[in-house]
């Protein structure tokens, strides 16, 4: 008899250990207008075994995240129709809690007071492991917060 209430317990009609619960890959929204840059960054990030949502402007990224909300936004800045920092701005009014990084070929926007509500800000390069490690310590500084729902 206690062998079956271990066996209920542990979720296995033997008692043997359960298995370990599936765990989701994080999402991440790629928000780029650049076709070249937008496919490597998405492979590299598929690669590290993110789930990767592309959008090509600030409107796409706004639809995108109406649709189901990510873990992590990743966005250019100058693109066409809405650009990053407005799109990150209303991101941020319907969910305060959602970290954005801009990657912006231009340091400059870093002085802009608008880019400072980023979680961070990043010059893009050809080496994407700056871009990679910024996403893991963005979303390891949030799950300390509790900041990030089921992270």
């Amino acid at each position: 008899m206690e062998k079956n209430a271990n066996a209920a317990h542990s979720g296995t009609a033997s008692g043997e250990a359960p298995e370990k619960e599936a765990t989701r890959p994080i999402a991440v929204l790629l928000v780029e207008d650049n076709p070249d840059q937008c496919r490597a960054y998405e492979a590299e990030l598929t690669r590290e075994g993110y789930a990767v949502r592309v959008a090509h402007d600030g409107w796409e990224a706004l639809a995108a995240c109406q649709q189901a909300m990510p873990d992590i936004v990743v966005t250019d800045i100058n693109m066409p129709g809405m650009d990053g920092i407005d799109a990150m701005e209303r991101l941020i009014g319907k969910n305060n809690r959602i970290p954005i990084i801009l990657y912006s070929s231009y340091a400059g926007y870093r002085d802009n007071y608008r880019s400072w509500s980023a979680d961070a800000y990043l010059t893009k390069s050809a080496d994407l492991t700056e871009l990679t490690a910024t996403i893991r310590r963005v979303l390891e500084a949030r799950r300390h917060t509790n900041e990030i729902p089921g992270l």
